[in-house]
């Protein structure tokens, strides 16, 4: 793989790799030749975490141009398929000769989306969304048809409850939703898809570092503004970390051990990401950090 910041400047780049890889540094660096940083991480859409989601800093978001960071309130519903309509257009804008879109994230599902396509799924309507949300996820799981259940990662709730409401709601499993995909935005051939991969020592270490200052940086004020309004099932409140201190908050456990709990859950995120990655990013460049 060449050296990152000689990529041709004509194709949009995207960057995925685990929490505290350094994606975001890597994005301005490239951006900086002419281009804009483009979200594409789950947890960095909503508007109540800079610093529990490792944002851009203000300074970062000045020195180069940023988009759809932190634009959704709590409370607001948000989605793949909303992500893909909002990062449409900064395509086409590139295509007509705008500036380049540097696409950097996490969230493995917003890339595979963007590069294989995405079932147009109708919303699920919130009376099935509340009942969903009463429902364990080995309940729900054994109500999946076998296709689907066969597909979706079935340690991870979310994902088992998406599959439960898409099919209560439509009647039909999301496997077949899945295999009505209509083509993609930007496939792997239109970009240049790069993947960063830690060794994982070196990045626990970094996932402990960063949370450390995540505190220090003002972590458990911004947990404590959304103290008033906090849902536990919220996709706003998925963000690794906020459970602890909202914990930590409530009397319910010391500060040293809501801290190590947080670190912990992000250590075991970054397993999540590098298991996902390599299993659905075979195709992109590789580049070893450090």
């Amino acid at each position: 793989m060449p050296d990152p910041l000689d990529i041709p400047s004509d194709l949009p780049v995207l960057i995925a790799g685990p929490t505290a890889s350094g994606k975001s540094a890597l994005a301005i660096r490239i951006a900086r030749a002419g281009g804009i940083v483009v979200n594409a991480d789950a947890l960095q859409v909503w508007s109540c975490w800079r610093v529990l989601s490792a944002r851009p800093s203000p300074d970062d978001e000045q020195s180069v141009p940023h988009r759809l960071y932190g634009h959704r309130n709590p409370g607001a519903e948000y989605s793949v398929g909303q992500w893909l309509r909002e990062i449409a257009p900064i395509l086409a804008a590139h295509r007509a000769g705008g500036p380049r879109p540097v696409i950097v994230g996490g969230t493995g599902l917003y890339f595979t989306a963007l590069t294989e396509g995405l079932a147009e799924i109708p919303e699920t309507p919130p009376e099935v969304r509340a009942e969903a949300n009463t429902l364990p996820a080995a309940r729900m799981l054994a109500d999946l048809d076998p296709a689907t259940a066969a597909r979706i990662d079935q340690r991870n709730p979310m994902r088992v409850q998406r599959a439960w409401e898409v099919q209560r709601a439509t009647g039909r499993g999301l496997a077949a939703w899945q295999d009505d995909t209509p083509p993609p935005l930007l496939p792997l051939t239109a970009c240049v898809p790069l993947l960063l991969e830690a060794e994982r020592d070196w990045l626990a270490e970094r996932i402990d570092r960063r949370f450390a200052q995540m505190m220090a940086e003002g972590a458990l004020e911004e947990v404590r503004a959304v103290a008033p309004v906090w849902d536990p099932s919220a996709l706003w409140a998925k963000a690794i970390g906020a459970p602890e201190l909202i914990a930590h908050l409530r009397g319910e456990l010391p500060m040293a051990e809501a801290v190590a709990r947080a670190q912990a859950a992000t250590r075991q995120y970054a397993k999540r990401q590098r298991t996902w990655f390599r299993a659905r990013m075979r195709d992109w460049h590789k580049i070893q950090r450090p």
